[in-house]
């Protein structure tokens, strides 16, 4: 399933991706949302199924719960869904090794790891390394993740309905018999959160790789990222403090700890500028600025020795830290403030 909106010049890319899966999907569905553009003509020009959402408000959620009304019943319980943007290009090899990894039994869902496109500049620059040492970190941790992102995942097709009965059950948050809570502004992470509470394994092994959309600006990667991380609280403020949730709250945190010491470090360096006319840095400080550096080229080993090289210029780094921690420390007080939420 490949959820879209106005993709028209990037659905023939993902679209071929799937058709040259060492493991082919056997049915390819393309869920046009409320599109303005000619994506239905292009997807219709390759062997898929296209399906138009009708009356859809709620973004991508309520596109994929009216798709997965109409194609669950053609399903049998051992059947496996992908769900995927139509702004990402899959490895060849995903959907054997997700496949492969759904068959062990041991997990219910098989997420993956991105790289990003090409493009964006600078602030393109800082989201593929980004993007590397998420992935670094995922293959450290043996593929355990905290989130089934929204690139791809694939997932069992009992589980999907298993999650839509417990939500009209009341046992999920959602409020309705549906498999995506449309009320919320983080649909993947809720998901992977209503997973968990339903007692099901979650990974994001290795070979399990794709290419996905850069935010080309600052003004779009604030936007996305702002609605990342409010809709993260606001996931867990549904779900409450439980033994899944623990962590997450854990890593919360550490995000707002984070935020402090960021803001704290900034403040330090332009006091010293300011009022003592220098650079004069607390031991402690410079302590910090050499882990920090250390850990930026460390983790992007695997983007090369240029982005190597970038990434041990202190400044450079730092914009992009600073700009997350501001969209971080945003979030937190939108959602204190209970400010109206935006897509």
């Amino acid at each position: 399933m490949v959820p879209s909106h106005d993709e028209e010049h990037q659905i023939a890319a993902t679209i071929s991706s799937l058709l040259e899966q060492s493991r082919r999907p056997d049915d390819i569905v393309v869920v046009c949302d409320n599109c303005s553009d000619r994506t239905a003509e292009v997807a219709a020009r390759f062997p898929v199924r296209v399906i138009e959402t009708v009356g859809n408000r709620a973004k991508k959620a309520g596109a994929l719960n009216q798709a997965l009304d109409q194609l669950l019943p053609e399903m049998d319980a051992a059947d496996a869904v992908l769900v995927m943007d139509a702004d990402s290009v899959l490895d060849a090899s995903f959907l054997e090794v997700a496949v492969e990894r759904l068959c062990r039994g041991d997990v219910s869902a098989v997420g993956g790891t991105f790289t990003g496109q090409p493009g964006g500049g600078l602030v393109g620059t800082f989201q593929r390394n980004e993007y590397a040492r998420y992935a670094r970190d995922v293959g450290r941790l043996k593929g355990r993740v905290l989130v089934l992102t929204g690139t791809a995942t694939v997932f069992r097709v009992s589980v999907l309905r298993e999650v839509r009965q417990a939500r009209g059950e009341g046992r999920l948050p959602g409020g309705a018999a549906q498999i995506y809570d449309t009320r919320v502004l983080t649909e993947d992470n809720e998901l992977t959160l209503a997973l968990l509470h339903l007692g099901h394994g979650i990974i994001s092994p290795k070979g399990c790789r794709l290419t996905t959309e850069v935010m080309p600006t600052w003004r779009a990667l604030a936007r996305q990222r702002l609605r990342w991380k409010r809709g993260a609280l606001e996931n867990l403020t549904d779900y409450g403090w439980t033994p899944i949730t623990r962590r997450y709250w854990g890593r919360q945190l550490l995000s707002l700890i984070g935020v402090v010491v960021t803001f704290t470090y900034v403040a330090s360096i332009v006091w010293s500028l300011v009022v003592d006319h220098g650079l004069h840095l607390h031991p402690l400080w410079v302590a910090v600025t050499g882990i920090f550096i250390a850990e930026r080229v460390v983790t992007v080993r695997s983007r090369g020795p240029l982005q190597m090289a970038i990434a041990s210029l202190l400044l450079v780094e730092m914009v992009f830290d600073v700009f997350l921690q501001a969209v971080q420390a945003k979030a937190f007080l939108d959602a204190a403030l209970r400010r109206e939420r935006t897509w």
